[in-house]
């Protein structure tokens, strides 16, 4: 699933969500897009995975203080939990959601 500057809001609004910051044309970024797929299959029903293209949605990126890509944010309840520059492993990424479902 990908969100937009209208989503945003309502999905990280409530409960826990990862939200993987990239663009088309980044190659960390490519590397990273299996890995959040399996987390979204992993996740679902507990917490919403999903990504954002920064090219796309400049504001929400930019009042983020998003300035390097990939940027993985995991939100609960509306707010910033943890934060991941640069491509992440799985298991960083699993533990995060974990803990911020605890």
């Amino acid at each position: 699933m990908e969100i937009n500057e209208t989503s945003f809001g309502k999905v990280t609004g409530k409960g826990v969500s990862l939200v993987d910051f990239y663009a088309t044309w980044c190659g960390p970024c490519k590397a990273q897009e299996p890995i959040i797929k399996e987390l979204e299959k992993n996740f679902t029903g507990r917490a919403v995975v999903t990504k954002m293209d920064v090219d796309q949605n400049r504001d929400t990126a930019a009042k983020l203080g998003i300035s390097s890509i990939p940027t993985v944010v995991v939100f609960k309840d509306g707010k910033e939990v943890e934060r991941f520059i640069g491509l992440q492993n799985r298991q960083t990424l699993s533990a995060a959601l974990e803990s911020a479902l605890l």
